[in-house]
């Protein structure tokens, strides 16, 4: 067989038969473009072996071997096993062995079928098990990404360690500054749709100016931040997944650990302070945008007055509400943080990985922010704050 290859050996596959004990002796260039040869010759192995119970493979005479002919040779030995043939493989260099192991893990031989599914009554009970102890590594894991964190914020702060003030700025920027925009636009529209909606049922008791003070706590506890958080989470929390799972993909963070790069504090802990400093602004900013959406929709739909809805809410507004929703803005950075960098450090080494883990990241920090607000409203309503 040829190879295709002019200044090497070509690929061969000699038979020595003694009696009940065959040996296959290999040699040459088993790669992917002899394929068809290679595979060729194995096809005829059934007619030639039909006498033989032991089989022996000798590798000793090759000279180069890629994942394509070490499938080759397990799918032969598999088909050779599963007639009832002892096999025995012999010679080869470790990396040639290792290679060969590797390919038989991933490759079932013929007449082999997989294990079956648990019964259909199980099934349930194992899906919950498993979620289970996902949840369990989650927590596990999140508190160790906590603790990291947290080490590496009291030693950047307290002076035996660099805080990198450069990364911290240009992440406030991608997350923070550029999502002034879209943030904004979507409070405006969820403003109005609210306050719209208000209007229509205050409007059968004749109490439409209502409106006002319902818009204004609305947006400054709740709804403001929360669709600041969603979009953070969307945005910035996928964008940090996807970096750090990249990252490690690519092994870069197993570079930066070997220069003596901590990546907690070179790629962590910028990130986690943008957004823990900027989501208060961008809750701020949120409610501003939805409080404007109210006072369009109130002059068009409910005929406010502007100065009336600003009178109004110079009475509904109060340093507490602002207050609420500020508080509730670093936690909520957290959150989104702290889920975004965990996903990001569970990336596998697949693209599919990758999208898997900033799916999750977005789905589960939108989730957790949403439960967060609510034990926060729930708190908040106990004390009377």
């Amino acid at each position: 067989m040829s190879s295709g290859t002019a200044d090497a050996a070509p690929a061969r596959l000699d038979i020595d038969s003694t009696g009940e004990h065959t040996a296959l002796i290999l040699s040459g260039r088993w790669t992917g473009d002899a394929a068809r040869e290679i595979e060729r010759a194995i096809h005829q192995l059934d007619r030639r072996l039909s006498d033989t119970k032991d089989l022996r493979f000798d590798l000793a005479a090759i000279e180069d071997l890629d994942t394509v002919g070490a499938w080759l040779i397990v799918g032969a030995q598999n088909a050779a096993a599963a007639t009832g043939r002892k096999i025995e493989i012999t010679g080869g260099t470790p990396a040639q062995l290792a290679l060969l192991r590797r390919v038989a893990s991933t490759r079932l031989a013929p007449g082999i079928t997989p294990a079956k599914g648990l019964p259909f009554l199980i099934r349930p009970f194992d899906m919950l098990g498993r979620a289970v102890a996902e949840a369990v590594t989650d927590t596990v894991r999140l508190a160790t990404a906590f603790g990291e964190m947290l080490a590496v914020l009291v030693t950047s702060f307290s002076g035996r360690g660099h805080f990198r003030l450069t990364a911290f700025v240009n992440q406030f920027d991608l997350i923070v500054f550029r999502a002034v925009p879209i943030v904004m636009l979507i409070s405006l529209v969820v403003g109005a749709i609210i306050t719209q909606q208000t209007i229509l049922q205050l409007r059968n008791f004749g109490v439409s100016i209502y409106v006002v003070d319902l818009a204004a706590i609305l947006m400054l506890r709740e709804v403001g931040l929360l669709l600041a958080a969603i979009m953070v989470a969307g945005r910035s929390g996928s964008a940090i997944t996807a970096e750090i799972g990249s990252m490690r993909m690519r092994e870069e963070l197993d570079a930066l650990s070997v220069m003596g790069v901590d990546p907690y504090r070179a790629l962590v802990l910028p990130r986690m302070m943008a957004l823990i400093v900027g989501m208060p602004l961008l809750a701020f900013l949120a409610s501003l945008a939805g409080l404007a959406g109210a006072a369009i929709v109130a002059r068009v739909y409910g005929e406010i007055p502007l100065e009336v809805f600003l009178d109004r809410l110079r009475d509904a507004l109060s340093m507490r509400s602002l207050m609420v929703g500020m508080i509730k803005a670093p936690a909520m950075a957290f959150i989104i943080g702290l889920v975004a960098i965990n996903e990001g450090f569970k990336v596998k080494g697949s693209a599919e990985s990758l999208g898997r883990r900033t799916t999750a990241s977005v789905v589960r920090a939108i989730f957790l922010v949403i439960v967060a607000d609510g034990l926060f409203a729930v708190f908040f309503a106990a004390i009377g704050f």
